[in-house]
């Protein structure tokens, strides 16, 4: 079971990077479009809401991934100097921490979702429904507190992390 949860993991957070990739490309196009349109002509119309919409999704579509790859930032000097029963429990107990935190973060972000959804509220300038973006952040948090949540069986049974390559 524990496998079949390992590999899904993986699975959804490629395929989450590979969005994030996406979004981050579409950011610098457009970024790149908007100043060269600005010093011809016009700037592109929206461009301050399309970087805060694709902004949004690529920081949470690449949480999951980063944690897999151990990419996220991690103090452990004051770990390192207990025990490693102790190590291990202190390790558990911040995942678990964090594994809540995201838990949370995901399932208001859904309620904020469909109150957004129920408000039919819109951006200012090109009239783009918020909610999927809200949406796609709630998924990416989702993903994170997965991720987070099998770290902590692996810590707690001294499995080796799931290897992303």
């Amino acid at each position: 079971m524990m496998n079949f949860m390992e590999k899904s993991a993986l699975w959804i957070c490629k395929i989450l990077a590979c969005f994030a990739g996406i979004t981050l490309s579409l950011m610098i196009a457009l970024a790149c479009v908007n100043m060269i349109s600005r010093a011809v002509y016009v700037p592109v119309k929206g461009t301050f809401e399309l970087m805060g919409f694709f902004g949004a999704v690529t920081a949470a579509f690449s949480l999951g991934y980063s944690q897999l790859n151990r990419s996220h930032i991690a103090v452990g000097l004051l770990f390192n100097r207990f025990p490693k029963p102790i190590q291990i429990f202190l390790e558990a107990l911040s995942g678990a921490a964090s594994c809540l935190f995201f838990a949370f973060c995901a399932v208001e972000t859904v309620k904020w979702g469909l109150f957004l959804y129920d408000l039919g509220e819109v951006s200012e300038t090109l009239g783009i429904q918020f909610y999927p973006f809200v949406f796609a952040v709630a998924l990416g948090c989702g993903a994170m507190a997965f991720v987070l949540l099998l770290d902590i069986v692996r810590t707690l049974t001294g499995k080796e992390p799931i290897k992303t390559a």
